[in-house]
């Protein structure tokens, strides 16, 4: 694992807490708004940004976070605008990593991802639809330039799959709480705490959950047995709520502070 992505962790067990990881594309309402909009989020509490790369066609992401993508591309986001961002969070004192469909780094070059990204402070890589059986080449290249891989596992994956899916992360192993896409849920899916317990008999790495968080009392609920927890369409949808980026600014670094409450609990 990346040394500052592990030092997150680290400091989070000695705490006896949960890490809150909170995702936000680049580029939306803008690449400037997207910057300031993850800065209050860390302001609020949050220990580990995923930085959204906005993709054409995102599989398992639903409407909150597609509508936000679509806007972020309408804005003529691009990669490049990706690691600009990460660059920029890092200077703030933010632990960025990205969350990317495989397409748009294939395209962009795995080498040159890799490398720009390391280069701008990154610590790692969400790939939630690239099979560790595919995913030789962009293994030696995070290798290479130190950077941690995160693949995901689901309540449908073998014990023998969450082994093979282990042993190719470098991250922290992101456990998908439901099927299906992403998105705010009354309440998280009861397949969690298995599926976190089966991989914590395979593997030490650290397990986040995500899919589905956006208060304090799930926040709270998860940080009971995972070692983080992932909230996107909730900060999404605060912004898509907001009259402006000042407003979008306090209203997730109020909802930082609430799940921040949530992992402490």
């Amino acid at each position: 694992m990346n040394g500052r992505q592990q030092a997150v962790f680290a400091r989070a067990a000695e705490e006896r807490r949960a890490v809150l990881i909170g995702y936000f594309p680049a580029g939306f309402p803008s690449v400037e708004g997207s910057v300031r909009v993850m800065a209050a989020m860390v302001r609020g509490g949050v220990d580990l940004l995923e930085v959204g790369l906005p993709y054409s066609d995102p599989l398992m992401d639903g409407p909150v976070i597609q509508a936000a993508a679509e806007r972020a591309l309408r804005e003529g986001a691009t990669t490049d605008d990706v690691v600009r961002v990460v660059s920029r969070l890092t200077e703030l004192d933010a632990v960025p990593l990205v969350m990317s469909y495989w397409n748009p780094i294939e395209r962009f070059g795995l080498e040159r991802f890799a490398t720009q990204l390391a280069d701008a402070g990154g610590v790692g890589v969400i790939t939630p639809d690239l099979t560790p059986e595919e995913a030789g080449d962009w293994i030696a290249v995070t290798d290479a330039c130190e950077i941690g891989r995160t693949f995901l596992v689901a309540p449908s994956s073998t014990d023998a799959r969450i082994e093979r899916v282990s042993r190719a992360t470098s991250g922290f192993l992101y456990a998908a709480s439901t099927m299906g896409v992403t998105g705010v849920r009354t309440q998280v899916s009861d397949a969690a705490p298995t599926l976190v317990e089966r991989a914590r008999a395979i593997t030490d790495l650290p397990i986040g959950v995500g899919l589905g968080v956006s208060t304090e009392q799930q926040a709270a609920s998860v940080a009971a047995y995972a070692d983080g927890v992932i909230v996107g369409s909730a900060f999404v949808r605060a912004v898509q709520e907001a009259g402006d980026i000042t407003a979008a600014e306090y209203a997730v670094e109020a909802l930082s502070a609430e799940l921040a409450r949530g992992v402490r609990t």
